[in-house]
């Protein structure tokens, strides 16, 4: 059965080409199932994955619940195991997907987290004060992050050939292989002309890939990790209180976009969604500010 776990995961990283936080977060999920399953069948010399029945999903389920598993997070492995199973099915390892029926109560809506206008100016004034390698190295992370609302994996995949710095765009490849068209602005472009003159020529090494944008100290090509670890150190940096995360300035920059005037259906190309529905939620953070706004400055709504 083993096996069939190491087919679905080929599965999820040739065919569906999901990033590797993904793989390893459906891995997560379908080892701890399947470590729930041997210890209430102690009996059972191996787990038999294609056994599996609508009561042991209920089972489970139960223990998640009891464990204090938030919504969201049932959610998540949920639909992790229903894509195992659908898998299975779809190979004819099983004749019914035991997660197919399952029902959740909706998750809380989540709004995500983002920076205010003084928090983005901190860090833009901490960043530029470094004039290292690796600081002009982090003022264009934090330009790119800002100025073009991609996934942290998307930037630090991006390789010379996708910036256009002419038309001032970027060929930025997003989840499912999917490509699209970003801009960014002058204060980015002023950031890139730097770097590549400087900083990146610097942290290339005899070995370094010759062309890949973002190195580490080493010279290697630098990692999504790598990334979310600079931004925490400016964030401290910055002395600023909240975690800094590199998903923060993808809400922002759709946020801004949006309290600036841009339409819902313009942000999502820029963001790479397949589906408008996940761009909307950034519309209730703008009726948030906007609602703000209203009883601040307009009195007879507090009467």
């Amino acid at each position: 059965m083993i096996d069939y776990v190491e087919r679905f995961l080929d599965y999820l990283r040739v065919e569906r080409q999901y990033s590797e936080d993904t793989q390893k977060a459906y891995k997560s999920d379908l080892h701890e199932f399947i470590k729930f399953l041997g210890a209430t069948n102690p009996d059972a010399k191996t787990v038999d994955l294609t056994e599996v029945t609508s009561l042991d999903v209920r089972v489970f389920l139960s223990y998640l619940y009891e464990r204090g598993d938030s919504s969201r997070t049932i959610a998540r492995k949920v639909s992790s195991l229903r894509s195992f199973y659908e898998f299975l099915e779809r190979n004819e390892a099983i004749e019914q997907n035991p997660f197919a029926g399952v029902q959740l109560k909706k998750a809380g809506q989540h709004l995500p987290r983002y920076f205010y206008e003084k928090e983005i100016a901190q860090l833009f004034e901490t960043a530029q004060q470094d004039h290292s390698a690796l600081g002009q190295r982090n003022q264009l992370i934090l330009e790119l992050l800002y100025g073009t609302g991609m996934r942290v994996s998307e930037l630090a995949s991006l390789e010379l050939g996708m910036i256009d710095q002419r038309a001032k765009v970027i060929t930025v490849t997003g989840k499912g292989n999917k490509t699209r068209i970003v801009p960014y602005g002058q204060y980015a472009q002023k950031a890139l002309e730097q770097y590549l003159q400087d900083g990146r020529r610097q942290l290339m090494k005899a070995d370094s890939l010759p062309n890949h944008l973002l190195f580490n100290h080493q010279g290697k090509p630098l990692a999504a990790g790598g990334i979310e670890y600079a931004l925490k150190q400016l964030g401290k940096a910055a002395g600023l209180t909240q975690k800094v995360t590199a998903h923060m300035f993808r809400h922002t920059f759709a946020t801004d976009m949006l309290n600036n005037g841009a339409d819902l259906r313009s942000v999502q190309q820029l963001l790479g969604h397949s589906s408008l529905s996940t761009t909307q939620i950034y519309t209730h953070v703008t009726t948030q500010s906007l609602q703000q706004n209203y009883r601040k400055f307009f009195p007879r709504a507090n009467e």
